[in-house]
């Protein structure tokens, strides 16, 4: 075999082997989808500016869909139980002498 086939094969194997590492991470976008929109077109109307406003309109979508996440978390399993009320205790009556 060819000392040229040999590295061409050693090449394809190590770009095979190293492909998942390379792969990008999946992005979380729930939230700046919308914001980045609607941003983009309120930075339009005010100057012109929609690569600006879709910026600030991602992070602030995506701040929000946290804190929507959060606080449904919060209302599903809230984190502090209510203390029951105690019973009064019944005083013994005196009996008659």
């Amino acid at each position: 075999m060819k000392s040229s086939h040999v590295f061409a094969a050693v090449a394809v194997a190590l770009g095979l082997a190293a492909a998942p590492a390379l792969m990008p991470a999946p992005a979380q976008a729930i939230g700046c989808l919308t914001g980045g929109a609607a941003g983009a077109v309120a930075g339009h109307y005010a100057g012109h500016h929609g690569v600006m406003g879709a910026i600030g309109g991602c992070i602030a979508g995506h701040q929000m869909h946290k804190a929507q996440m959060r606080s449904r978390a919060n209302a599903a399993h809230p984190t502090s139980s209510p203390t029951p009320m105690a019973t009064p205790m019944a005083t013994p009556t005196p009996s008659p002498t």
